[in-house]
């Protein structure tokens, strides 16, 4: 992953062997946060009770701002959760996280194959992933492609959205996409091209996140 979202900086190295910092939960720190937020990164992540960010990448107390939905959907609160983040505290990075054995992608891509109706509120979920169903596929390996498909397509809409796509165009902000494997807990990055994210006054330490570094989108 790029230096800003790499497993030694937000530690999913030291989550997979087990060796958690658990970072940024001291009194001190506690005290910190009172006053006001300033994390270095957003993660637009699932619901799904196996994926939290904070422990994925062995993060604390105002480091993410964490969005999730099922299956990374957007919405209005979520499009506008992450759209707080950018403009108002001024966060540089946003990850999509998707991850191995999505249920709402296997609902999506079951229903679409069945045709068999779902409950409302998930049938909106489904609607949501259908473009992204990887009919090249089948069986399990067509769920599996359709999780990145997806992930890839949310992030190709938020880097497009009108109050993100100006600072995506002048390198203030990188939209990534990754998928984390439950079967060995390795967030792994999905394709993007190069670009450049601007270093951020006021997070003076390096493992706080990105400074001035090469990223890709």
């Amino acid at each position: 992953m790029p230096d800003g979202l790499g497993a030694r900086r937000l530690g999913n190295l030291r989550w997979r062997v087990r060796r958690q910092d658990h970072p940024h939960e001291s009194a001190a720190v506690r005290r910190r946060v009172v006053r006001g937020q300033q994390p270095f990164a957003i993660v637009l992540a699932c619901v799904d009770s196996r994926v939290p960010p904070e422990l994925v990448f062995d993060q604390g107390l105002g480091d993410l701002l964490t969005v999730r939905s099922a299956g990374e959907v957007l919405d209005e609160a979520v499009l506008g959760s992450i759209a707080y983040g950018v403009l108002e505290l001024r966060i540089p990075l946003v990850l999509v996280l998707a991850h191995q054995s999505c249920g709402a992608v296997a609902a999506a891509v079951h229903a679409d194959a069945s045709g068999e109706p779902l409950p409302a509120r998930v049938q909106y979920l489904a609607d949501q992933i259908r473009p992204s169903i990887d009919h090249g596929q089948s069986g399990e390996a067509r769920v599996d492609a359709t999780i990145n498909a997806h992930v890839r397509n949310v992030r190709r809409r938020l880097a497009a959205e009108p109050d993100l796509a100006g600072k995506v165009a002048t390198g203030e902000l990188a939209v990534l996409a990754a998928r984390y494997e439950l079967r060995d807990q390795h967030v792994r990055s999905l394709a993007w091209r190069w670009c450049r994210v601007r270093a951020r006054p006021g997070r003076a330490s390096d493992r706080d996140g990105p400074r001035f570094t090469t990223v890709r989108r």
